[in-house]
């Protein structure tokens, strides 16, 4: 498999993903900074012209949720999702509460243009943003981290989402602080050796 991704973007979850799971794959570097995601040839692969994306033997997925159900069905033995059909759906609902509220608050800092066409929508969607993450980890920490993990004993494909969203908060203005349940958790995450060899890897 290939995973294309963009370090500092939301493809780090789905390289912690493979990496935990023990999956055969390499990665290949799609800068967003440098337009990357914008060539005809990625676009070829991905018309969505985002990353993550991931090759595989039966095609190409795209969107993060996919991405780690994909990848946590696929390498079962690795048990990085519940067995049970209703708690793989709460872990879902959770990554889909990342993907389509928490990500897209993040990114009305940077991609106001996504949602609007004037300068002055654009700063006020800016000054928004801390506020609106603010709001979505404090639900995060008084209701979706179950335990050490998100979905409580068990470290599933969630856990590397919510550390990579929760490694934008500063750079957004929010004070981590706050969140010490949230603190704890990236704190066990850099201590994992998947975890440790995905960010030395994107940081080469």
């Amino acid at each position: 498999m290939k995973l294309f991704y963009s370090p500092g973007s939301c493809s780090l979850a789905s390289h912690i993903a493979l990496e935990e799971a023990g999956a055969g794959y390499e990665i290949v570097l799609t800068s967003t900074a440098r337009g990357d995601q914008r060539r005809p040839e990625y676009l070829a692969l991905n018309p969505k012209g985002r990353v993550p994306a991931l090759v595989t033997d039966k095609g190409v997925l795209t969107e993060t949720p996919a991405i780690l159900a994909y990848v946590a069905m696929a390498y079962p033995q690795a048990g990085l999702a519940p067995a049970d059909p209703w708690a793989f759906a709460r872990m879902q609902a959770f990554n889909s509460y990342l993907c389509s509220t928490v990500h897209v608050a993040h990114a009305h800092k940077h991609r106001g243009h996504r949602w609007a066409s004037e300068e002055s929508s654009f700063e006020d969607m800016r000054r928004k943003v801390a506020q609106n993450e603010i709001d979505c980890f404090r639900l995060i920490e008084a209701e979706y981290l179950q335990g050490p993990w998100v979905m409580g004993e068990q470290y599933t494909v969630a856990d590397g989402y919510l550390f990579t969203m929760a490694g934008w908060l500063e750079g957004d203005g929010v004070d981590p602080s706050q969140f010490p349940r949230v603190l704890e958790h990236g704190e066990r995450m850099r201590a994992r050796p998947a975890v440790r060899k995905v960010l030395a890897d994107e940081a080469a």
